[in-house]
């Protein structure tokens, strides 16, 4: 049986029932759903539903799978093409020295600030100017 996972062509085919009447799924076309169900755009809830599988558990499945990924490292996913550039999705910090002040610019009684910049792979760029370095009194 070939399993049309984005149209719901049927239930999922469970390849055991325990006395307790849990199921255990065919883990091929089990990994099939959770690749559809992690597809930007894709509704899950429909998805199970389509399938005969609980939502929650399918979330479920798809939680375990992205905490899997996570704990086994930085893998080739890690890595996507930007406007034809391979980019990380890791963005560098890099530490700047502090700003220094004009002599038409009236001085603050608080420490010297610092610059942050940030430019991320999508293009987004951050500037921030005078961040104070003390962290926050809590």
């Amino acid at each position: 049986m070939t399993l049309d996972i984005l149209h719901g062509s049927g239930g999922l085919r469970a390849v055991k029932v325990l006395s307790n009447g849990k199921r255990r799924f065919d883990p091929v076309e089990k990994d099939r759903l959770i690749d559809a169900a992690m597809k930007p755009g894709v509704s899950v809830a429909r998805l199970a539903l389509a399938h005969g599988v609980n939502a929650n558990q399918l979330r479920n499945w798809v939680k375990l799978r992205r905490n899997r990924q996570f704990l086994s490292g930085p893998t080739p996913d890690a890595v996507t093409v930007v406007a034809g550039q391979e980019t990380s999705v890791f963005v560098p910090v890099v530490a700047a020295s502090p700003i220094a002040r004009q002599s038409d610019m009236p001085a603050r009684p608080s420490s010297a600030g610092m610059r942050l910049m940030a430019s991320l792979p999508n293009g987004v760029r951050l500037e921030l100017e005078d961040v104070d370095e003390r962290p926050f009194a809590r």
